[in-house]
């Protein structure tokens, strides 16, 4: 009589889906530092994910343009997310001088500021990451239901830097327009914001009270 060999149920793979947004690999320090922590994060918690049956899914995303930003819900570069939660929670922001040299944007462009156990960070901290990939497993589920800041638009912080780099891709318009079009004007208000004779005056470094607007 043959002895039946039983086979033990397959144990089904937990996944736990990580996403990086950024603005530049290139040039922004604060994104290629973030890319650096990410990837040592990730190595640094792979083996005891391994062994409890989880796997990791990694999708990078260059985020070029402000239809794709609102259809990421894109708040701030760089950012990471961890099954579609922001892990930095609450938002702040400095000025980068490297990705206000990417556009026509007079070096007025924020980058994210990561702040962990008190102190602040200009590229995410590895220890904050995989504090957010752990606790996305073995955490409190009630807590990682609450939505930590609302999305409801692109920042306009964003839209400029989207309307410069659109413009100097063009290369369609004198520099002076280009540039300051781009401090106040996405580019679906370009086209009727004002006459083209009064751009000058119409868009002004002040984008609280641009003439576009």
């Amino acid at each position: 009589m043959n002895a039946e060999v039983m086979v033990p149920p397959a144990v089904p793979v937990r996944r736990v889906e990580v996403e990086f947004l950024y603005l530049d690999l290139n040039t922004c320090s604060r994104c290629t530092g973030t890319d650096a922590s990410l990837g040592e994060a990730l190595e640094a918690v792979r083996p005891a994910l391994e062994v409890t049956g989880v796997e990791v899914e990694l999708t990078k995303v260059l985020v070029a343009s402000e239809s794709q930003a609102r259809a990421l819900r894109f708040a701030s570069s760089p950012t990471i997310r961890v099954n579609g939660r922001d892990i930095a929670g609450e938002l702040k922001e400095t000025s980068c001088a490297e990705c206000g040299e990417l556009c026509p944007c007079n070096g007025e462009t924020d980058c994210r500021v990561w702040v962990h156990q008190g102190r602040e960070h200009n590229e995410a901290p590895v220890a904050l990451i995989v504090d957010a990939i752990l606790g996305e497993i073995y955490g409190d589920p009630r807590a990682r239901a609450v939505e930590a800041s609302p999305y409801s638009d692109v920042p306009r912080n964003l839209k400029r830097f989207f309307a410069g780099r659109s413009l100097e891709e063009a290369g369609a318009k004198p520099v002076w327009e280009a540039q300051a079009t781009a401090l106040c004007c996405s580019t679906e208000e370009q086209g009727g914001c004002c006459e083209s004779s009064a751009k000058a005056s119409c868009c002004g470094q002040d984008s609280e009270t641009c003439g576009c607007r």
